[in-house]
């Protein structure tokens, strides 16, 4: 019988009777992999004889989430408290980032506990091991397999059952039976269905580690992502020594939290005063361009330098460049403050960046933003004493911004002697701090830089 084969795309999964060059859904070019059709196996009674049946939820048993800890602080507090049994976990980043290194780390710390098994589809177990021994990862209850196919991985984990299992990376696992190579978008789909269901029917916590694309997204189909429990993100410069991690879905905690690690020799360290790392070459003197803002990820104040430049245009258009920041909120702020303050920075060359590769995108920060570029463009220098916090309307106002009374705490421990935020804002009681106020951008810029 002659098989028949489809065509999908790399990118979003969309299924062609025939190849084309670029994707009619995504746009991208060359994304079409054949891929053979296995045809559909009718499901005999045999084969369903002891499932489970469909059961009233008031008599589902209740039970809690006993989560355990992994050890390092920055990635409990990101998961909400530990690891739940059971759970499937997407772990993507930027090649080079240290995800491989985290997890080897983490696996470290629980094989002290329990049994954990790391299956590496792109080192061998010799590789591995000279990693953990510059690491310091040695643990006999560390197990090391060097495989590719998913079902003799299964074998071991219903043999072994072990607690944990890291599986790095899921682009590079295959099932025989189907036709497309390791990494299209039908073998991470099923490879990542396998492992689900071991991972609830057995209670292993499974980690996955998954490819990005050039755009920053995780290889493979979308359906990736709904499947696991957790996505985390390991964000960072590699030329930089800090690395943050984010989670974008949690079915068992809070997305807001991040963890952030500093890479070292040794592995990633945890940072327990990430403000303290991103301030350490915050100029307390009279440098114009330079503000610092009181951010809040989750529930940890984070404190960050804002640095604007604002020069004439040499050439006819004008140039607009971010780093770290929203690239329309900063291009919202330029407008505003050319109505509402009367700048004139339409003429102007302006780049903002935020000190250190930090990624913020809270609205708090949209104070700072507009005191670094107010500052460059009057050359004067805003006052190295003060934190910021505050979100600017479109009509120049001056929006209040939740968990006061964290960001000033954070900002009086390292030092900061006022803090300037909206009128509107619940001011709690400070001790060490003066409080700032303002109505509007522009009473609030008169307040900031010195005069």
């Amino acid at each position: 019988m002659r098989k028949k084969a489809k065509y999908l795309c790399q990118e979003c999964g969309l299924q062609s009777a025939r190849w084309l060059g670029r994707c009619p859904s995504c746009g991208t070019w060359n994304s079409l992999i054949e891929e053979v059709i296995n045809p559909r196996k009718n499901v005999s009674n045999s084969s369903i004889i002891g499932v489970e049946k469909p059961c009233p939820i008031t008599e589902v048993p209740l039970q809690g989430e006993d989560r355990f800890p992994t050890g390092l602080g920055e990635v409990d507090r990101v998961f909400g408290g530990g690891l739940v049994p059971g759970s499937l976990v997407l772990l993507s980043g930027d090649p080079g980032i240290g995800k491989s290194t985290l997890l080897l780390q983490i696996s470290q710390l629980l094989s002290s506990r329990m049994q954990v098994l790391y299956v590496s589809g792109e080192e061998s177990t010799r590789q591995v091991r000279l990693r953990a021994e510059r690491l310091g990862a040695l643990s006999p209850g560390l197990l090391l397999l060097s495989e590719t196919n998913v079902d003799i991985m299964e074998h071991h984990l219903r043999e072994l059952v072990p607690q944990v299992a890291v599986v790095d990376s899921i682009q590079t696992m295959y099932k025989s039976d189907l036709g497309s190579a390791p990494g299209s978008v039908g073998q991470v789909r099923e490879c990542a269905a396998q492992l689900m269901r071991l991972a609830k029917a057995k209670g292993i916590s499974i980690f996955l580690v998954g490819h990005v694309t050039k755009e920053g997204m995780i290889a493979g189909p979308r359906v990736l992502e709904h499947m696991v429990d957790a996505v985390l993100y390991l964000e960072g410069d590699r030329r930089q020594f800090f690395r943050i991690l984010r989670c974008v879905k949690n079915r068992f905690g809070s997305t807001n939290e991040i963890g952030i690690f500093e890479m070292s020799g040794s592995g990633l360290i945890e940072v327990a005063n990430p403000s303290a790392l991103f301030l350490t070459s915050h100029s307390q003197g009279a440098v114009p361009g330079s503000a610092v803002a009181a951010a809040l990820e989750g529930s940890r104040p984070l404190l960050v330098e804002i640095q604007a430049l604002v020069s004439p245009a040499g050439y006819g258009t004008p140039r607009r460049m971010t780093a770290g920041v929203d690239y329309n909120r900063v291009a919202l702020i330029t407008a505003v403050l050319e109505k509402r303050v009367g700048l004139n920075l339409g003429s102007h060359d302006i780049y903002v960046n935020a000190v250190g590769g930090v990624k913020i995108d809270e609205p708090a920060v949209d104070l700072a933003i507009a005191c670094s570029l107010a500052s460059s463009f009057r050359d004067k220098p805003v006052d190295s004493e003060v934190a910021l916090a505050g979100e600017i309307g479109l009509t120049g106002e001056l929006r209040p911004v939740t968990g006061v009374g964290k960001r000033v705490k954070e900002a009086s421990k390292l030092g900061f002697k006022r803090f300037l935020l909206s009128s509107q804002c619940a001011i709690e009681h400070t001790v060490g701090t003066r409080i700032l106020t303002a109505e509007t951008l522009a009473t609030a810029l008169d307040q900031a830089i010195k005069a």
